[in-house]
């Protein structure tokens, strides 16, 4: 959009709404590896229309591309500068389908409903839009630029962290565009996650003959079950939830095998490495059952440095200036791809994407009134980080 009378573009966020809606329209469910490289297709093609320089990266173990989108700093200043990581994912964790049933792609009011809109395509597209508006007002961010377009984060980003960390080794910054919280709140610090697959094996047997027989691989997680959960100590941050169970054959048989995954979610390091080295000597009730543990620590804890809170307050009193009086939350236990370059040590500002609510669930949304102050504050950071 234009201002009244004159040629200048403006910052419109019904503008940034409808493509927002476009991003969301695309479904891309993270194992699905058409859907995602679906979504990849039209990002690149995006980045490629505002000059953007486009490498994709082919994707490993079975999930969707990488996509990497670079713009040089001003004074020609490229790659090799130290300059500003994006980082955004396009997967959710919703299957195809759902932006025509459950959470159907609406508008009511302020709330723009679908899946993966809050978290995180809102966010994705709030940068890009940002990027292209500043080079449609005839301006150049100062360092260059890097997007990347991560394929499968839902899930840990478990082949993208090694391009993730080799970016961020570069960058002089990141900015992560994660959905804001608590009201639009951005991140500075987040709990480390760690995932825990365990695996009983028993011996089958007919549940009425020859119940005497039987070793119960699910009473066996049963009881681990109990001791895992007992392990959560909120006064340290520590939880453990068992989120997925599955086991047995039939009603009547004695279950032969049963798995459970455990997540965990840590404040600091050294709690990680303890907990996870608990988990893995879990030894079996039943001597007769064996026991199989694998896992360990995805994502890293980080904590908000000296550098990460001069970038805060950067991008505070950039805010200020338009109105948005920008401020960060506690420590989160949620994940993202900021825990991997925080822990490094690098300036690492999250949370910067759209306010809304409801990440996960069927009734996710974003508010429209949220998307125009936030795209000004990223415009300004793109503008002024040196």
């Amino acid at each position: 959009m234009t201002a009244p009378g004159g040629n200048e573009p403006v910052i419109d966020g019904e503008d940034i709404a409808a493509g927002i809606t476009e991003w969301v329209g695309i479904e891309s469910p993270s194992d699905d590896v058409a859907a995602v490289n679906r979504m990849a297709d039209h990002v690149a093609g995006e980045c490629r229309a505002i000059g953007l320089a486009v490498e994709r990266t082919q994707g490993e173990d079975g999930w969707g591309d990488l996509i990497r989108a670079r713009g040089n700093g001003a004074d020609g200043a490229d790659g090799e500068t130290p300059g500003i990581l994006v980082l955004s994912h396009i997967d959710t964790v919703h299957p195809i389908g759902t932006k025509d049933g459950d959470n159907a792609l609406r508008r009511d009011g302020d709330k723009l409903y679908g899946p993966g809109t809050y978290d995180m395509k809102a966010g994705a597209y709030l940068a890009f839009y940002a990027y292209r508006h500043l080079l449609r007002l005839g301006g150049t961010p100062k360092l260059p630029v890097t997007f990347m377009f991560i394929p499968e984060e839902e899930v840990g980003s478990p082949y993208t962290r090694k391009y993730i960390e080799a970016e961020a080794a570069k960058a002089k910054y990141v900015l992560v565009t994660e959905p804001a919280r608590d009201g639009g709140k951005v991140v500075v610090a987040r709990k480390g996650v760690a995932r825990i697959v365990i695996t009983a094996t028993g011996q089958p047997a007919h549940s009425g003959a020859m119940h005497q027989d039987g070793r119960s691989a699910i009473k066996e997680i049963a009881r681990q079950i109990v001791d895992i959960e007992a392990m959560t100590d909120y006064g340290k941050g520590l939880t453990l939830n068992v989120g997925l169970i599955q086991g047995g054959t039939a009603i009547n048989v004695v279950p032969r095998e049963c798995t459970i995954e455990v997540d965990i979610r840590v404040v600091n390091q050294a709690d990680g490495d303890a907990i996870v080295e608990k988990l893995l000597a879990l030894k079996p009730y039943d001597p007769d059952v064996t026991l199989e543990v694998t896992g360990g620590m995805n994502r890293p804890p980080f904590d908000m440095n000296d550098q990460t809170r001069a970038l805060f307050d950067l991008a505070r009193e950039a805010s200020l200036e338009h109105g948005l009086d920008l401020q960060y939350t506690t420590m989160t236990g949620g994940g993202s791809d900021g825990n991997f370059t925080g822990a490094m040590g690098v300036p690492t500002l999250d949370g910067l994407g759209a306010d809304g609510a409801g990440a996960h669930t069927l009734f996710e949304h974003i508010l429209v009134s949220s998307l125009a102050p936030r795209a000004r504050t990223w415009v300004k950071l793109f503008e002024r980080l040196e």
